[in-house]
């Protein structure tokens, strides 16, 4: 049997493919149609954000939220270092320059301490920090907010894989100026491809909107008096995004049920150490993170893919990245431990507790033989 690390969860009624059809039934396959509202609507009422934006990525939602902030060419920018490179490269893409901050081990997510001592050490102040929630689990949003509020940081959260995660009773997304979502095909819910961007600011989004529809002036003809980009989700995509959304609740349970069926499957067992979690914070565990204490990560990857259970190394540091070697970084060195102990195991909102229990008996399995 194969086990996927996240794969689409469909829903069984087969609602995806009942949108799918009324939006091609009534010939509207663009970026014009009522699931585009409909699905940004449900992305608001999930979150509590005032407004939301429905676009081609994650990345493009960043993307529009600097330029929406007036964020441009020599501006300096801090970003979270453990994370994908779709949070960092809408930085580059306005001609700033990404400053990267460590993560603290408490909850994998950036370090408020090394953001504050960074700040402190700085003449010239950052314009914004993006701040990822990683593997769907919500950073210290307390301390980050104060050092932000301290020093006049704008806060854009990259809440990519924490749609349905909070901070307090809070969304992960609604803290900042503006956050993001990601409903890729491997996210726990997913629009086949495509991202929201959400805020309070009414302004923002009118400007984000603005430059998502090529800055199109408000005219009868083709009007530009600036460059702006093809960003705005189809009408299909959305149909699909809505179905899922309409499943959220669920399909959050569904993560948090396996992250506390390996959680136990693992217990007792010092050689494994699964993703901590703030106090306030109730992650939705799009992926299960593990360490493993005295195991090379990658071998025991090629050895679990073997036995048809795909895992995968966690996120290798932004500041590492060669693309990104002249980049500044203030690091601790807990982000480059992360990326060399562990892995992303199975996850899948489909799998049933037995095939938690099977996948972690392989692995412990493993762990006896090489350990």
């Amino acid at each position: 049997m194969k086990y996927n690390l996240s794969i689409p969860h469909l829903s069984d009624d087969k609602r995806e493919l009942k949108y799918i059809a009324e939006a091609m039934e009534n010939n509207n396959i663009g970026s014009v149609g009522k699931f585009i509202a409909e699905f940004e609507y449900a992305v608001r009422k999930l979150t509590g954000a005032k407004y939301a934006l429905a676009v081609t990525s994650g990345t493009s939602a960043l993307h529009l939220a600097l330029i929406a902030l007036g964020i441009g060419k020599g501006d300096d920018v801090l970003a979270s270092t453990f994370t994908y490179i779709g949070s960092a490269a809408p930085i580059t893409y306005v001609g700033a320059n990404p400053v990267f901050i460590d993560s603290e081990a408490g909850t994998w997510n950036l370090d408020p301490n090394l953001l504050e001592d960074f700040l402190k050490a700085r003449r010239k102040c950052p314009k914004a920090l993006i701040l990822t929630h990683i593997y769907g689990q919500p950073a210290n949003m307390d301390d980050i907010m104060m050092v932000c509020g301290r020093f006049g940081v704008t806060l854009i959260e990259d809440a990519a894989e924490a749609i349905g995660a909070t901070y307090d009773e809070r969304h992960c997304g609604t803290f900042g100026t503006a956050g993001i979502f990601s409903f890729a095909g491997n996210k726990l819910l997913t629009s086949g491809g495509g991202g929201i961007l959400v805020t309070d600011d009414k302004r923002l989004i009118e400007t984000a909107s603005y430059y998502a529809s090529n800055a199109r002036e408000p005219m009868m003809h083709h009007e530009h008096n600036n460059i702006g980009y093809n960003y705005r989700m189809s009408n299909l995509l959305a149909a699909v995004g809505l179905a899922q959304m309409e499943f959220a609740n669920e399909r959050i349970y569904a993560r948090r049920r396996i992250f506390k069926t390996y959680e136990n499957a693992f217990a007792g067992d010092g050689r494994i150490k699964l993703m901590p979690q703030h106090i306030k914070a109730s992650g939705n565990r799009w992926l299960t993170a593990a360490l493993f204490d005295g195991v090379d990560p990658k071998k025991l990857m090629v050895k679990l893919a073997n036995q048809g259970i795909e895992t995968r190394p966690l996120w290798k540091p932004m500041h590492t990245q060669p693309v990104f070697s002249y980049a500044e970084k203030y690091v601790s060195g807990v982000s480059e431990r992360l990326f060399g102990m562990g892995l992303c195991l199975p996850s899948c909102s489909q799998m049933t507790d037995a095939q938690v229990r099977a996948v972690a008996a392989e692995i412990t399995g493993m762990l006896d033989i090489t350990g």
